[in-house]
């Protein structure tokens, strides 16, 4: 870096360190806000959560901030191009949606009432994704307040719908794509590498594919006394129909499910053989007694990362208060995804899902299948130049370089921004992968914030370093 950039950059570190308590219950502030884009209910909590984020990027010094309506909940979007048209322009994506709480009895304090505690922060949202897109917001601060301007030109992209599969982004992002046109795309919706503070880049998602199957027989739960041996129970066929969705190698039996799967190349083995990954700890993280074999061929860190996979997420049927209620169900009900890697088309495994549950349907019940969302898997060559800059920032601000991995959970803005804006994306997150993700008790380590907000601060002073032409080249 030049010696202003240094000295500014110091300046906006010095700026979060000066600040660091005021910035925490500015996010408990934002962690209260119950935007769970799942429920209905909580529509105007997410709404609520979108107001909060436009007055932060107003007060910050962004231009047209703008809260745009959608099939689903607010898309924000914001934007700061003064810093010329020969320097890069950077487009920010996190999400500001968060997922259900349930089960509530499992919480230590309720979800939205944020706790401090050994170093972490406890609420629904912390690290998935509200403190990520806190995080940007200080940064973007930092720079302004002490430098009086952002060494790059920014652009802001924050959703309210990811969490339920991002549809009405990807339709965002078909629609306006100009409000979106940048050199690069920075995605902070992803982690670090361990609980120890070690980084991480991310330059693969695995796509998306998420199913509800419904098996119907009679018109009415009936007695199993008077009924059962002569109805098809609707729970017996549906556990059947998904226990046969593998075979006993661990292969999906889905026909043509694997058509398109993209090898494994020796490099690609040899990355993730490169990944840190210690199966016994993370057996006892997850309090199982054994790791499942899973598909033959492949080792867990493969089979967790780069490999698809198929799991049911929910499954209901008939009684299931105290006591005894001896009965045939009328129905029963599963939800499953499968996710997916290139390149698969995620359209052509719903249909051949489809096709295939109707197609293994016993006479005797009906069976209904239902696209719930899809999106599509993203990789990033690692030669791109902002991989290389990001690397730098992250190793300056936690004093670890990054640990590069392709990771097993799906971004479908990701994809659908190189489709239809011809943006990469370099995926850089600061959540902790035990934090509790989707589950009670959700944590982000204190620590994780402030580097987090001191590595996107350097990463904006590096970038600022190039020109958009070096930046474009990936």
């Amino acid at each position: 870096m030049t010696t202003e950039t240094n000295s500014e950059v110091g300046a906006a570190l010095e700026h979060l360190r000066e600040h660091q308590d005021r910035h925490l219950q500015e996010l408990d502030e934002f962690l209260r806000i119950e935007s769970v884009s799942a429920d209905p209910a909580k529509a105007g909590e997410v709404k609520r959560a979108a107001q909060w984020i436009m007055r932060e990027l107003t007060r910050i010094g962004f231009d047209q901030v703008t809260s745009h309506e959608t099939s689903g909940h607010p898309i924000v979007t914001a934007e700061w191009l003064h810093a010329g048209p020969d320097r890069p322009t950077v487009l920010v994506y996190c999400h500001y949606d968060v997922q259900p709480a349930d089960p509530l009895e499992e919480w230590v304090r309720p979800p939205f009432d944020p706790r401090h505690e050994d170093g972490r922060v406890y609420a629904r949202g912390a690290g998935d994704d509200k403190g990520q897109v806190f995080i940007h917001l200080k940064a973007a601060e930092a720079w302004m307040v002490s430098a009086g301007r952002l060494p790059i030109n920014l652009r802001i992209f924050f959703e309210g719908d990811e969490e339920v599969g991002s549809e009405p982004a990807d339709e965002f992002i078909a629609a306006h794509p100009e409000l979106l046109a940048a050199d690069l795309c920075v995605v902070s919706d992803t982690g670090m590498q361990d609980d120890e503070g070690t980084p991480a880049i991310t330059y693969g998602l695995r796509g998306i594919a998420y199913f509800e199957v419904r098996v119907s027989g009679p018109f009415q739960d009936l007695h199993s006394g008077g009924y059962g041996g002569a109805i098809a129970n609707p729970a017996t066929v549906l556990v059947e129909l998904l226990a046969g969705l593998h075979d006993e190698h661990g292969r999906i039996t889905i026909p043509g499910f694997y058509d398109r799967v993209r090898p494994l190349t020796d490099a690609d083995r040899a990355a993730s053989a490169a990944v840190p990954f210690d199966e016994d700890e993370f057996r006892e993280l997850t309090g199982v007694p054994q790791l499942w074999s899973g598909e033959e061929g492949y080792t867990v860190a493969e089979r967790i990362s780069v490999r698809p996979t198929l799991d049911i997420n929910g499954i209901w049927s008939g009684y299931a208060g105290e006591g005894a209620k001896t009965i045939i169900p009328a129905s029963a009900i599963a939800k499953f995804s499968t996710r997916l890697v290139p390149d698969q088309d995620f359209h052509e495994i719903e249909r051949l899902v489809v096709e295939h549950m109707r197609r293994i349907a016993p006479p005797g019940v009906g069976v209904e299948v239902r696209i719930i969302h899809g999106g599509a898997p993203a990789l990033t060559e690692l030669d791109h130049p902002g991989v290389a800059v990001a690397a730098s920032a992250l190793e300056a601000a936690f004093g670890k370089p990054p640990v590069f991995l392709r990771s097993g959970g799906s971004i479908p803005v990701v994809a659908a921004l190189m489709a239809h804006v011809g943006l990469s994306s370099v995926l850089v997150g600061f959540a902790s992968p035990n934090g509790n993700f989707h589950a009670p008790n959700e944590w982000m380590p204190i620590a994780n914030l402030t580097g987090g907000m001191e590595a996107i601060v350097l990463l904006w002073g590096e970038l600022g370093e190039m020109t958009a032409d070096q930046l474009r080249t990936g």
